[in-house]
């Protein structure tokens, strides 16, 4: 890596590694020595407030070099810290072969990493800090750290540890106009992408769908991409491909909407005219302290009256439309077989480091029946967007920087339709500056758990580890995805899985697999890109396309 002298790498671990030739990875490779008992001692003074401010405030268990800065004082408040993507860096050309080096090294001393993370941190709104390698450990790995400090005998690594595990995030249907007033209400029993999508055989795991494929131009089939993992989770279904070639093989249904995602959508129904109830109750005695319409009243408190007048209207139909709405659930869609969306036709086994990019395998395709969707209003692949980001502040996101070059327009359906795939090479030197003016990809999603999220897509893959019985170890490549920022959470969490990420275009960037952190929340979300997905896609059905 000629050019890059003094560069600073985290491995969370926090490793610094200088400037060598890749014919001498291994070798700069060095780790100062330092207290042992820091690492189970708990007494590290930064173990809560070096990364305070991500989603899940993962604990740095331990960290060398330079402390970073901490507020004092009788009203300190922590400072938030914030992880911001990396893209065109010179590292991403040799960044394979580093990683894979990094991560033997790590095996060699017997430590169980969870994920490896090219990022650099940042105060909140402040001018991002060197690029490190963010390493995770699974919390039983303390001891091993231990054995790293004991075993390298070189002078010039800085040493920290955060506590992270991976994790796998686990009628006829029409689309629903976005005037309407209960449109997000209507949503999870729509076709729009993001749909909530469960096992028949085992309702309680849950993920959500990704994309829509024709067989070809010659079939009348539709299939829905979405992960295996979610059509067909282990251990209840062997890891093997599975392929609905033979009519005496049973066939594995979907159900639109799994058990929980079935009484969260009834639940919100109720939320939701319980606070209109209250907003009509509301309204109406504020209606009463105005009173009556008086000849040269003030105009404020006639357009007062005018205004509550309407939100009283709005409330009322609001209510009276969910009500016809719940009854029509109640009759339809109560029992899974009333709910069944198709049927597994093609999932290869889940694998990992495939292919000369070494990303994750982990799709299926479902068929579709065909009298599921209302063919006639159906749009194909489109997003909704949804009200949980007002419409100002989705545009305003979208286009955080003067100098951007931003090209989202935001859709007047509120249907962001999908279409195109960003190459690879975009993703690596992106045009797109977010509000800090750094380089990225802004992407969004529709997940199940988290609904729509705007994140920021890094141009340098993450290294991803997964332990299973008898210590068997996987290793892939992801792309990550971090926080839009401090203050707007997690991209993604747990039965996101499957979900679409595109790019302000509704071009495809990749499907989500998985994501790491310390609670039900995610620190990092991984993608794998869309274009080694259709390559196995293409492998057996070489005419397939997207629905269009």
């Amino acid at each position: 890596m000629p050019g890059i002298p003094g560069m600073q790498l985290e491995f969370g671990l926090t490793v610094r590694l200088w400037s060598h030739t890749m014919n001498n990875i291994p070798s700069p490779l060095s780790i100062r020595n330092v207290n042992n008992s820091s690492l189970t001692s708990g007494s590290y003074p930064g173990a809560i407030s070096d990364f305070y401010g991500l989603p899940t405030n993962p604990i740095c268990i331990f960290k060398t070099g330079d402390a970073w800065p901490v507020r004092t004082g009788p009203e300190a408040q922590r400072v938030p810290t914030e992880a911001r993507p990396i893209c065109n860096h010179p590292i991403q050309d040799v960044w394979p072969t580093l990683g894979e080096a990094v991560y033997n090294f790590l095996d060699s001393l017997e430590v169980r990493w969870s994920t490896i993370d090219p990022v650099r941190f940042a105060e909140q709104g402040g001018k991002a800090g060197p690029l490190y390698l963010w390493i995770g450990v699974v919390p039983a790995a303390a001891d091993g750290c231990k054995k790293i400090l004991a075993k390298a005998q070189f002078p010039d690594v800085e040493i920290a540890f955060r506590k992270s595990i991976f994790t796998r995030s686990t009628g006829p249907l029409n689309h629903v106009p976005f005037i309407d007033p209960i449109a997000d209400i209507r949503n999870p029993f729509t076709p729009s992408l993001g749909v909530q999508i469960a096992p028949r055989d085992t309702p309680h795991y849950e993920g959500t769908d990704a994309l829509y494929l024709r067989e070809s131009s010659q079939s009348d089939r539709v299939f829905l991409l979405t992960a295996r993992h979610v059509a067909l989770p282990p251990p209840a279904h062997d890891n093997e491909l599975y392929e609905r070639k033979k009519t005496r093989k049973r066939a594995y249904e979907v159900l639109i909407l799994g058990s929980k995602a079935y009484t969260n959508a009834l639940e919100n129904m109720m939320a939701k005219i319980g606070h209109d109830l209250i907003f009509v109750d509301t309204y109406k005695r504020q209606l009463e302290a105005l009173g009556e319409v008086a000849e040269g009243e003030d105009i404020r408190i006639t357009a007062a009256r005018r205004d509550l007048q309407g939100m009283l209207a709005k409330a009322k139909e609001t209510i009276v439309d969910i009500n016809e709405f719940h009854g029509e659930i109640a009759e339809h869609w109560t029992t899974p077989s009333q709910r069944v969306l198709g049927y597994v036709v093609y999932a290869p086994p889940i694998a990992v480091g495939t292919g000369p990019k070494r990303f994750t395998k982990d799709w299926a395709l479902i068929d579709i029946y065909p009298e599921k969707i209302d063919w006639n209003t159906f749009k194909g692949n489109v997003v909704y967007l949804g009200n949980k980001i007002s419409l100002p502040d989705f545009v305003l996101k979208m286009h955080p920087h003067p100098e951007g070059h931003s090209s989202f327009i935001y859709p007047v359906s509120g249907l962001l339709r999908v279409k195109g795939v960003v190459e690879e090479d975009e993703i690596r030197k992106p045009k797109l500056l977010d509000a800090n003016g750094e380089e990225c990809i802004l992407v969004i999603k529709n997940g199940k758990t988290t609904g729509v999220t705007i994140g920021r897509a890094t141009g340098i893959e993450s290294l991803v580890r997964e332990y299973g019985e008898y210590g068997i170890q996987r290793t892939s490549m992801e792309v990550a995805i971090y926080p839009y920022s401090h203050r707007d959470g997690a991209f993604s969490a747990p039965g996101d899985s499957g979900s679409i990420v595109v790019d302000g275009q509704g071009r495809i960037v990749g499907l989500l697999t998985g994501g790491a952190g310390t609670t039900e929340s995610t620190d990092v979300t991984y993608i794998t890109l869309y274009a080694s997905i259709e390559e196995g896609i293409k492998e057996a059905f070489p005419d397939s396309y997207l629905y269009d």
